[in-house]
């Protein structure tokens, strides 16, 4: 949700340094627009050692500054600075898409993806059909959902698809819009992103624990953002309807512990491979029907997709897929390792610094067996739920922004302000710096 903020400075960088890692930045920092939430930072010089192939770097927090790449929507960050980790921008999964070079990499010609359509032949016609070869490909090497028999329906991002899902299972015809709700703790934006348009056709109801029954649309976030464990409906009534939002349901957060098989799944771009600017989503639909009314719903708001960012995201999960695949792959190639092992190197670190501090408390998740890496693991979710237990807070989002970070408070989630989500997919230089401010809290 945009917050208006100021346009004021021009970005210009010096890049210094070849064999080595060793990268100095001189910059003037671009005052952008903010979103609704989120906080700045600032600085002007950058100064850090990183490994040759991306990994996650240590930082010196005797340096006066830190680095965060110019080229994205973050801040130069200093050790002092706010650190916004509100919002989920997967910038920790750059280092790994660095060291691919240029596999990756896409050539669009100026007369290329001209035309509206892909292919006239599918319900939906604006599917670049090598973007549904890998999105069947990538879904069968996981194992995470069935898509043999099934729609695969491109949007302009998970939220679009939301969207359009709703649109599809509500009757135009009904005398009262339709109930949209979800268990708690919910996906702060459902309840914006469902009210935002006041639709004749649906409108948001909140708590699925507290809904007292009649014509629904239940919202299952498994596994849930914000506090990562896997659900199940709440609501089990002929009068209702269901949306599996799936997004992290890939093994770089959570064991993958069956083919889902629902009648709406929604995946997304942005958390499966870190490619957020792409905007892309899909769905798996079951029922044709469903799927023609969601075509519609993108057809008459948007008129179809980006065919180009459907190239470039079919040429990434083709990476991904290849990484697994393909004989003699490198273990530098293979996505969903490095993002697990860097998750899994955070988790532990924030789980040290709560327990030194012994102000915040953490999800403990259950072991589970992983069908794609055939052995017991626990989740690691992109964002930590995190709770205040520190005596006399009652706002834990206001207790940290007074210690220069920004965190998403639990109301916004349908629970009390103890609460609070944070990212844990920022760029290495600012969570070193998140955990490091956090242990020294007390």
């Amino acid at each position: 949700m945009a917050r208006k903020g100021s346009s004021r400075f021009l970005c210009w960088v010096a890049v210094l340094g070849m064999a080595s890692a060793l990268i100095l930045y001189k910059a003037k920092v671009l005052v952008m627009e903010e979103e609704e939430e989120e906080g700045t930072g600032g600085g002007k010089e950058e100064l850090l050692e990183r490994e040759s192939r991306g990994g996650e770097g240590r930082i010196d927090f005797a340096q006066k500054e830190i680095s965060v790449s110019s080229t994205s929507g973050s801040f130069p960050l200093t050790k002092d600075s706010l650190i916004n980790l509100d919002h989920g921008d997967p910038t920790m999964f750059e280092s790994f898409w660095r060291g691919m070079g240029d596999q990756a990499s896409i050539l669009i010609q100026g007369w290329d993806t001209m035309s509206y359509f892909s292919d006239v032949t599918n319900i939906c016609w604006f599917l670049e059909p090598e973007f549904g070869k890998e999105i069947r490909r990538l879904h069968k090497l996981v194992g995470n959902a069935v898509t043999e028999g099934r729609h695969i329906i491109v949007g302009t991002g998970s939220t679009q698809l939301y969207q359009a899902a709703l649109y599809a299972l509500s009757p135009s015809d009904a005398p009262e819009p339709m109930n949209v709700v979800s268990a708690v703790p919910y996906y702060s934006s459902y309840s914006a992103i469902t009210d935002y348009l006041r639709s004749g056709l649906f409108r948001w109801a909140g708590d699925a624990y507290k809904f007292k029954g009649g014509s629904h649309i239940e919202i299952v976030c498994t596994p849930n953002n914000p506090d990562g464990f896997k659900m199940q409906p709440v609501l089990n009534s002929e009068d209702g309807k269901l949306i599996y939002d799936m997004a992290y349901y890939w093994p770089h957060y959570t064991a993958i512990t069956g083919l889902a098989d629902h009648d709406i799944m929604l995946f997304t771009v942005s958390k499966s491979t870190g490619h957020a600017g792409t905007r892309l989503g899909w769905a798996v639909v079951k029922d044709p029907e469903v799927a023609k009314r969601m075509n519609k719903f993108i057809e008459l708001n948007t008129i179809g997709v980006s065919k180009d960012s459907q190239l470039r995201a079919a040429k990434i999960l083709k990476v991904i897929s290849d990484g697994y695949e393909l004989p003699n792959s490198e273990p530098a190639a293979k996505l969903f390792d490095y993002g697990r092992r860097i998750l899994a190197e955070r988790w532990e670190k924030l789980r040290e610094a709560a327990e030194t501090n012994g102000v915040f408390s953490l999800p403990v998740y259950p072991s589970e067996t992983c069908n794609f890496y055939g052995e017991e693991t626990t989740a690691h979710p992109g964002f930590a739920w995190m709770k205040c237990e520190k005596e006399g807070v009652e706002d834990c989002e206001e207790f940290l922004k007074g210690h220069k970070i920004i965190a998403r408070n639990g109301k916004h989630f349908g629970v009390d302000s103890k609460y609070v989500r944070v990212s844990m997919l920022d760029r290495c230089e600012t969570f070193e710096v998140f955990v490091h401010r956090l242990a020294s809290i007390h």
